[in-house]
């Protein structure tokens, strides 16, 4: 993070990121309200704060905010829900392209320690923990590729998307194999782009077939529970 922002940029900055993340890990859920009374107290913000957090969101299309009623999590529509897995498609494959074996190398112990905690959450069954692992994957390729702004687009993207899995999935069983994304990994070491891409590709539509845009599951947590992180799990703003 930039040392040129002011208190109050990093403030918003930390708000937004601790809500991201709650939605991240389905914590916060599809049409959950965002009182700004709890937001204040459950991360000791200032209001003004994060009242610009929420309208920051807002711009993200990750929140939305009605008249009399006030913000809330998005609900994204079935439309939507297939655009945005349009746009991942191209941004990791995008992502993909700019990846270099030694890129890869430069990574490689980032990406040994993200896959053995995705393969020990799986293992232990956190639903939550799994599904936070799993995105990671995704997330970690973007810095990898060391574009910030293709890196910027994804992460608003699988914020997006794990709205729309919370909306659609068929199930509880994990959206996102393990095994695919070692796949994807062997493939850029070896420096196979196209191979890697059309991996991803299959991968891709392999997460959207596993969606039901017929169904959508009811808030399972309030907002101050969802707020409520471990303090290892908590972000530190430079």
């Amino acid at each position: 993070m930039s040392a040129n922002l002011t208190l109050k940029q990093k403030e918003v900055t930390r708000i937004v990121a601790s809500l991201t993340m709650a939605i991240a890990q389905h914590k916060l859920r599809p049409g959950t309200r965002l009182i700004e009374a709890q937001i204040v107290e459950a991360l000791e913000a200032n209001r003004n704060h994060v009242q610009a957090a929420l309208q920051r969101m807002v711009l993200q299309q990750i929140v939305t905010i009605e008249p009399n009623i006030g913000a809330a999590v998005a609900q994204p529509s079935a439309r939507t829900a297939r655009e945005i897995f349009i746009a991942r498609h191209a941004i990791e494959s995008a992502i993909i392209a700019c990846i270099t074996p030694e890129k890869m190398q430069a990574y490689r112990a980032q990406l040994q320690k993200q896959q053995h905690n995705e393969h020990e959450a799986i293992h232990q069954q956190e639903r939550r923990r799994i599904v936070y692992e799993l995105g990671e994957f995704h997330l970690l390729l973007g810095k990898v590729c060391g574009n910030e702004v293709l890196e910027n687009i994804l992460n608003n993207l699988m914020v997006l998307s794990s709205l729309i899995v919370m909306l659609y999935q068929r199930n509880e069983a994990p959206i996102c194999q393990c095994d695919e994304h070692q796949q994807i990994i062997r493939e850029l070491e070896a420096g196979n782009t196209q191979r890697a891409q059309l991996l991803m590709r299959e991968h891709l539509v392999e997460l959207e077939q596993q969606l039901d845009i017929s169904e959508a599951s009811p808030n399972a947590m309030t907002l101050t529970q969802a707020l409520a992180q471990d303090e290892s799990r908590k972000l530190q703003v430079e």
